[in-house]
């Protein structure tokens, strides 16, 4: 059942200048890790419409680009990423907006979860509400020591339901109903407990720490990791019979791939695998 909207005025909207600069800075090394960063640092990262539309766009090019072998989702300034913008938000109180709005940042967070290849959160401040919600959807998540988590949404009345998805397909279930509903912190070595990041390290080290991760996973064969990230969340939807078939018949699929044959046969032969690394 849908929720009738409160008679509201809107707010007036935040001027918006033609000069300022890109909301999503994009960055590729020579072995194809892309960084996008959050780049509205002034507005703790806050997702914006367009800063959902340029992460959609950045997205959409990656899941045809070959090249990538690895996504990490950074942000500039202090703050990973506070949610929604809540007064750009406010600037057009319509059930038909909120309804549109929200269904782009739910496309948005499923693309990642759709790409080849990993992606990866680097996680330098709060991530709240929404913000919470990216670091959950990211495949994989590195923390700094100061970083704090919340889905925080229900202290202005307004319940985290979206970000309540990635949130509760990460964290054990009362543990999620309970960030949901207190709308607490928690730090980044609670969220690590929690199974919500992966790694924390000092914010000095933190960029060593994503860098080891990052070069683990360069270092397989990208059609291995392709189908391996597609099938984990495909399983995850299924009954165990049904994933268990399904699983069985991937595997086979993936050792009929060159890359699996090779990397065997250097096992068998005691040697490194000599892989095509495009």
């Amino acid at each position: 059942m849908k929720a009738t909207p409160a008679t509201v005025e809107p707010a007036a909207r935040p001027k918006i200048s033609e000069a300022q600069e890109p909301v999503v800075l994009r960055t590729q090394d020579a072995r194809g890790v892309v960084t996008l960063a959050l780049n509205r640092p002034q507005a703790f990262n806050a997702l914006s419409e367009a800063m959902l539309a340029q992460l959609q766009r950045e997205l959409d090019a990656i899941a045809s680009d070959e090249s990538v072998r690895v996504v990490v989702i950074a942000a500039a300034g202090k703050a990973f990423c506070a949610g929604h913008d809540l007064k750009e938000m406010r600037a057009d109180p319509s059930l038909e907006y909120y309804e549109r709005l929200f269904a782009q940042c739910s496309e948005m967070m499923r693309a990642i979860q759709r790409l080849p290849v990993p992606v990866i959160a680097r996680v330098q401040g709060i991530a709240t509400a929404a913000g919470c919600q990216l670091v959950a959807m990211c495949d994989l998540a590195v923390a700094s020591t100061t970083a704090r988590f919340a889905v925080s949404g229900v202290n202005v009345g307004l319940f985290c339901s979206t970000p309540g998805v990635a949130l509760s397909r990460n964290v054990l279930r009362k543990q999620a109903f309970e960030m949901l509903v207190t709308g607490e912190f928690i730090s980044a070595q609670e969220a690590k407990a929690r199974g919500l990041i992966n790694r924390v390290a000092e914010p000095e080290q933190l960029g060593a720490e994503l860098e080891k991760m990052v070069a683990a996973i360069v270092s397989k064969p990208r059609v291995a990791v392709a189908m391996g990230k597609a099938f984990f969340y495909r399983q995850a939807e299924l009954g165990i019979a049904a994933a268990y078939d399904a699983a069985s018949e991937i595997m086979a699929c993936n050792m009929m791939d060159e890359a699996a044959l090779e990397g065997v046969q250097a096992f068998i032969e005691k040697r490194p695998p000599r892989w095509n690394k495009e």
